[in-house]
């Protein structure tokens, strides 16, 4: 489809003009000697001229040392008015020797004008540029509004938020209470001599409902509902950003009382005079200004600061003190009670099958966040019309979680009978080995089908939430990523790329053992890792290893110490349940995919028989 552009008029006006200036400047170039009006009197008054012709606009010249000088000349009347008399008298007097008149008379307006024109047309030019930077419209508008912040309201007719349709955080919303009361009386708090806080800093993982939070704050106190992004501020030209952020908070201080919402602080609150040459650049320019706004001078009446963050360790310490910052909320992964409020609040309007059981389903998605879980439902409404049903069942929704959390299935890819082989042995590897560990989640799908860029998936998924992992927890984990290379190992006599993944997350998961929760006997508890991971790289050049080097090759040495086992322990849980993994590899090859159940199921008749 192809989309055709409307017609400005302005553009051709300023085509047209720009052609008639450069055919007129090739003309006047092509024409002229290279002298001016003024040389060329010069010449006749000194009386050098020998003989001269006038052709059309055009003067030719022939110099007493027999040189030629040409001139254009604008307009005959005012060359004839000026130098007639002195071209007859040194006629007379023998000194030029012969002149012809063969001129167009009238003036040439467009030499007479091309200085004007050429004004002009670099007037418009500019203007037009500076209205495309602006983002178009009037220039005049655009260059007056361009430090203003451009903030978003909640639109008129759009619904408002409040707390009822934020699920699964119910004591962050009673953080932001207060801030609501506040807002509705804030003589309640003032006559207790109390102030309203000045900031509040939503902290937590992507995908939460920080943003949601804000808004619901502002619909339940019914105030006006400022937002802006912290990449707003950000621009190339220097002092933008804080003159935005003064205008953001005039804004707000007409509007009051008010919220303002800056999402992704980070971007502009990161911590100051860190990276590589440091320096007061425009970002810190408009921090300091942030700083200054939230505390300083001017007061703020009836203007809350909240703002949102998945990086408050990066976040500059002046802004996280109390006066500016007061409180911090964190906003976390839900629990599997909140997960159910929360799918429960995305399947309002979805027509849900009677086999399916939002409790069951909030059981079987730990870690998902609030966007993971409408995600979820959406993608499962996709494959119900996809289907051509009228309801989400359970199936639909069984799919849509395995999609979430591993990509769409690549069932068109063709796949080498070896390569099936060789990935069936392996996820059976995985599946084996983690139904052998005590502590390990539960089998719930293996597949052979590639999904994003795996060639196959074996997921588990837990039977209820932790805060905490455990030492055994964390060996049980790598024995279970090094159960798909040690059951190559085992049946096929090779290995394979197939397990790169596995180990660097396994050797992952032991460097933090040994590095950062000090989990190992040999390097006892001590965190020699703890903050090293730094954002900038100024900073983190600026900084050397906490330990010596002969600490370093004994973390090494243990690390692969951790992984060694934990293979080890892999190769004898699949030597002892071979039949089972057998078993399962075989299912995988005829049938591709087998669920937790199949898999429960075929495991304890191996162990039957």
């Amino acid at each position: 489809m192809t989309t055709q552009r409307k017609f400005n008029p302005r553009s051709m006006i300023l085509l047209v003009l720009l052609l008639l200036l450069l055919l007129n400047v090739v003309r006047t170039m092509r024409t002229t000697g290279g002298i001016t009006y003024g040389e060329l009197r010069e010449l006749f008054v000194q009386e050098k001229v020998e003989k001269f012709t006038i052709n059309e606009h055009t003067l030719t010249a022939t110099l007493q040392d027999e040189t030629i000088a040409t001139c254009f000349l604008y307009s005959f009347d005012l060359f004839y008015d000026d130098l007639n008399d002195l071209v007859v008298d040194q006629y007379d007097r023998g000194i030029i020797t012969e002149y012809n008149y063969f001129a167009d008379h009238s003036t040439n307006w467009v030499q007479v004008l091309l200085p004007y024109v050429l004004a002009v047309m670099a007037f418009i030019l500019l203007m037009n540029l500076m209205g495309r930077i602006g983002g178009g419209g009037g220039v005049n508008d655009k260059m007056a509004h361009f430090g203003e912040a451009r903030v978003g309201a909640v639109p008129e007719g759009n619904k408002k938020v409040t707390f009822r349709d934020v699920a699964g955080a119910d004591e962050e919303k009673e953080e932001l209470q207060e801030i609501v009361e506040f807002l509705r009386d804030g003589e309640k708090y003032t006559a207790l001599g109390a102030h309203i806080p000045k900031g509040v800093l939503l902290v937590g993982p992507p995908g939460t409902g920080k943003t949601l939070l804000a808004r619901a704050v502002a619909g339940e106190a019914d105030v006006k509902f400022l937002s802006i992004s912290g990449s707003d501020f950000v621009e190339m030209y220097v002092g933008v950003g804080a003159s935005r952020v003064r205008d953001l908070f005039i804004q707000a201080k007409k509007e009051a009382p008010a919220i303002v919402f800056i999402d992704e602080i980070d971007a502009v609150g990161r911590q100051r005079g860190s990276g590589l040459g440091g320096g007061h650049d425009e970002r810190e320019q408009t921090l300091n200004q942030l700083l200054v706004e939230m505390d300083g001078f001017s007061a703020n009446e009836g203007v809350v600061v909240l703002a949102a963050t998945n990086r408050v360790d990066i976040l500059d310490p002046a802004l996280l003190r109390p006066g500016r910052f007061d409180r911090q909320v964190y906003v976390g992964l839900p629990d599997i009670k909140g997960r159910e409020e929360i799918l429960r609040i995305h399947a309002r309007n979805k027509p849900l099958a009677e086999d399916v059981d939002l409790s069951q389903v909030a059981r079987g998605t730990p870690g998902f966040t609030g966007a993971d879980l409408e995600n979820l439902l959406n993608e499962a409404a996709l494959l119900t019309g996809r289907r051509d049903e009228q309801f989400i069942n359970k199936s639909a929704i069984d799919e849509a979680v395995i999609k979430v959390i591993a990509g769409p299935e690549k069932r068109s890819r063709v796949v080498p009978e070896l390569e099936r082989k060789l990935t069936a042995y392996h996820e059976a590897g995985h599946a084996i080995v983690m139904r052998a560990l005590p502590t390990h989640d539960p089998v719930h799908q293996v597949t052979i089908v590639p999904r994003g860029g795996a060639g196959g998936m074996t997921i588990s998924l837990p039977e209820e939430d932790r805060s905490y992992l455990s030492r055994t927890h964390m060996l049980e984990n790598i024995v279970s990523l090094l159960g798909g290379r040690a059951a190559e190992a085992l049946v096929l006599g090779d290995i394979s790329t197939g397990a790169s993944n596995d180990i660097q997350r396994a050797t992952t998961i032991a460097r933090k053992m040994v590095g950062t929760y000090g989990m190992s006997e040999k390097m006892g508890n001590v965190a020699f890792d703890a903050g090293s991971d730094e954002v900038f790289i100024g900073k983190s050049m600026g900084h050397t290893r906490p330990y010596s080097e002969k600490t370093a090759a004994e973390m090494d040495e243990e690390i692969r110490c951790i992984i060694d086992r934990c293979y080890d322990r892999a190769c004898s849980i699949l030597e002892e349940k071979r039949p089972a993994l057998e078993a399962v590899a075989q299912h995988l090859l005829q049938h591709e995919t087998l669920s937790g159940e199949t898999f429960e199921t075929i495991c304890r008749e191996s162990e039957e028989r």
